[in-house]
């Protein structure tokens, strides 16, 4: 059985400035663009069973730039959905609820339709993705491109822990993190690995 590798995409103004990212696509800054050209040495000698990304930009050009090919963009890869909190740094957030936890209280609807999401609702999406992975990965390994919290989340699952212990999870942007398995028991191999 193969190997699950994550890759968090490059970095983006928004990244660097801790602000909530979502529907917002933003580009990929140089920085980012460095980032996601260095992870190429780090996959080349990897074949892969399933590459998927998120459908969203800075993550399919992170892969490209990465030197994946045969990507497939699957939409359970999107990042949380912060809704109200979308472009808003947890600082801000906690100007006017200072107990506010992404971890246990998820992210409020929008103003302009934009749906927020609770760490169950991630889950679930992470549970479907992680059921595809496990269809490819007796074929060999299986990359996810995509976001940092989602991906926080997908790592929880896969150890068996519940969407909010995704907070023990630190996961830089431009890294590749590997889940592994040992003595049939799934675990964390590699995490925030750069070239």
């Amino acid at each position: 059985m193969g190997d699950l590798l994550l890759v968090r995409h490059g970095e983006t103004e928004w990244s660097r400035s801790g602000q909530h990212t979502s529907f917002t696509d933003l580009p990929l800054t140089r920085r980012g663009e460095e980032q996601a050209t260095s992870l190429g040495p780090l996959l080349a000698d990897r074949s892969f069973s399933l590459v998927l990304t998120s459908p969203l930009g800075r993550a399919v050009h992170t892969a490209e730039l990465a030197g994946l090919t045969g990507t497939v963009r699957d939409a359970d890869l999107h990042e949380w959905y912060y809704g109200a909190y979308e472009g808003v740094t947890t600082e801000e957030i906690h100007r006017t609820r200072p107990d506010w936890d992404l971890w246990t209280d998820g992210g409020p609807p929008g103003r302009d339709g934009e749906p927020g999401e609770s760490p169950e609702e991630v889950g679930e999406r992470a549970d479907r993705v992680l059921a595809r992975a496990a269809r490819a990965l007796p074929g060999g390994d299986v990359l996810l491109v995509a976001h940092g919290h989602f991906l926080r989340v997908l790592t929880a699952r896969r150890l068996g822990l519940s969407p909010a212990e995704g907070r023990l999870f630190r996961l830089e942007t431009g890294t590749v993190c590997r889940l592994s398995t040992e003595h049939g028991r799934p675990v964390i191999a590699e995490w925030n690995t750069r070239a």
